[in-house]
């Protein structure tokens, strides 16, 4: 294999294919990149046999051919040479790189002992713009699981029903909810997809509303094909919480306020939560302010904030950082929150539930 391009070109894809190298493993193949020059385009592929991602670059191919390459060493010798073209060159299993007045040659592997990605029919998906999914994912990833016990917590679920794509997130405390509208028809379909994958995808994907992303599925796997890229990952096996019985329409105490006053007045009080600490905040609402109060090892705050509230006066803890989390999440200068009583959780909506973060309330007399 011969092949010529420029660094910038090979950086990216091997920026973009490194996301599914795995850190540890037992199979020194999976620490590979594969350069695949055998037919007419140059692509790179890494998989850790859960996550697998291709990209293509552009360059030149000279002599047709697939290799192997230790994903490490190759990102840092990529990343260190000049701006220049980079001539890649194989024999056997020797690899030599040339860019410059730099040389180096590092060995390979067999391509053909490289795990491909797999062989994903393209009947069933749908089509969402970068920018759209990408917020979504954003939007929701925060409240995902990384508690191992419980897989299906660690994924994320994407349900398209009647058009209406939606993606939910829990982790025990609190629940993320994002919904858009599809253009066009639509299988109905719901799958749990890894959290990790999810991440991946958001960090490549670009924010161009005119770009589409496909999204592809079978019964084991997922596809996400983009620009030049395709992103292949298992699903989560099961059957994800019906969280319908979760979210609940009544209400006692509905409150109206400014997103970005609240947000800033929570953000406040979290310089006195250390990382870990289970002290709540204690909101207590009335017809016309909020106070808020935090006690905690390093001090206190006291605040107020104007609310425009319809229904019972109410006092009731939470985390602050898990409000703070959805409230970011959420572009609306005037947030509605919705109370049931100082034990239930609260619900953040807009009329249209295009979106839902549901947060537990803490029970501060028992924390103090």
């Amino acid at each position: 294999m011969k092949i010529r391009c420029s660094r910038t070109s090979l950086a990216n894809g091997i920026s973009i294919v490194s996301k599914a190298v795995p850190v540890h493993t037992t199979m020194p193949i999976l620490e590979c990149i594969l350069i695949d020059a055998s037919s007419n385009s140059i692509s790179l592929i890494a998989n850790d046999m859960e996550l697998g991602i291709q990209t293509g670059i552009d360059g030149e191919i000279i002599e047709k051919g697939i290799i192997a390459v230790n994903a490490g060493f190759f990102s840092g010798i990529v990343r260190k040479l000049p701006e220049e073209e980079v001539d890649i060159e194989t024999n056997v299993e020797e690899i030599t790189i040339r860019c410059g007045k730099a040389r180096f040659n590092i060995l390979g592997k067999e391509g053909r002992d490289f795990s491909y990605l797999p062989d994903i029919e393209k009947d069933e998906g749908i089509t969402v713009s970068q920018f759209t999914l990408r917020e979504m994912i954003n939007r929701t990833i925060f409240s995902i699981s990384d508690n191992e016990s419980n897989r299906m917590m660690t994924g994320e679920l994407l349900e398209v029903k009647n058009g209406i794509l939606t993606f939910v997130t829990l982790d025990g405390h609190r629940i993320s909810i994002r919904r858009t509208e599809l253009a066009g028809e639509a299988q109905d379909r719901r799958v749990v997809i890894p959290g990790k994958t999810l991440q991946e995808v958001s960090k490549i994907l670009g924010g161009d509303t005119e770009k589409q992303c496909g999204i592809f599925f079978t019964d084991r796997h997922v596809l996400f094909e983009f620009d030049r890229t395709i992103v292949v990952s298992r699903l989560i096996d099961g059957e994800y919480f019906r969280i319908e019985q979760m979210l609940s329409g009544d209400y006692e105490t509905r409150m109206s306020v400014n997103r970005k006053v609240l947000v800033d007045c929570l953000d406040r009080a979290t310089l006195l939560v250390k990382e870990g600490d289970k002290k709540p905040i204690i909101l207590t609402i009335g017809d016309d302010s909020m106070a808020l109060r935090i006690n905690s090892a390093i001090g206190s705050m006291d605040e107020s904030v104007e609310v425009d509230k319809t229904g019972r006066d109410l006092v009731i803890g939470f985390n602050p950082r898990f409000l703070l989390d959805a409230l970011r999440a959420i572009n609306d200068e005037e947030v509605d929150i919705y109370f049931v009583n100082p034990k239930a959780p609260c619900f953040i909506r807009d009329t249209a539930e295009t979106y839902n973060y549901v947060v537990l309330p803490v029970n501060f007399t028992s924390v103090g």
